[in-house]
């Protein structure tokens, strides 16, 4: 430590030597120089340069520290922001399985709703078209019964006119040998 101030003294007093300065306690800016010599060995002497630098590295290890951690973090919110990117898309592709799903459903369900009306009118038809013939069938027997009792009415009336009382004693006898032929 002595040997470092003799050094800087040496080194400080040559071009104050040489610029003819006065070397004396009386002369103000030797003493300065002296005292910020002092100053800067008792600075060297309690090692603050070493502590200012410790406190500096100590903090250049905090914010070292710091920005690891915030490097993590960010590397996390990264992989966690993937993650929901990759979640959103798997979501997306369910969502669009479920819609298509539906649709193909909706399609299926219409397709049976039609065919089920389809043959429900046909069941109606068929219906209505039974019961026209039904109908058809009834009107014509009506027809035949009425045309028969008619035809056997105005035949009566023809054969009453035209019929005399023998003739129509022959045709009661034959009408009772048909019958009893056709009994028997």
């Amino acid at each position: 430590m002595i040997r470092a101030l003799t050094v800087i003294l040496t080194v400080a007093a040559s071009p104050a030597m040489a610029a003819g300065w006065d070397i004396s306690l009386r002369n103000t800016d030797f003493v300065v120089f002296v005292s910020f010599v002092l100053f800067v060995g008792v600075l060297v002497y309690f090692k603050v340069p070493g502590m200012l630098g410790g406190l500096l590295d100590k903090r250049a290890a905090t914010i070292r520290a710091d920005l690891e951690e915030a490097r993590k973090l960010r590397e996390e919110a990264q992989e966690l922001r993937a993650s929901f990117e990759r979640r959103k898309g798997e979501v997306k592709e369910q969502a669009e399985r479920i819609v298509a799903k539906a649709k193909a459903d909706a399609e299926l369900a219409a397709k049976q709703a039609r065919a089920d009306l389809e043959a429900s009118i046909a069941r109606r038809l068929r219906g209505a078209e039974d019961q026209i013939a039904a109908a058809e069938a009834a009107a014509i027997r009506a027809v035949r019964d009425q045309a028969v009792a008619v035809a056997i009415s105005a035949s009566g009336e023809l054969i009453a006119k035209n019929l005399a009382a023998e003739d129509a004693a022959k045709l009661i006898e034959q009408s009772i040998a048909t019958v009893e032929q056709r009994l028997h």
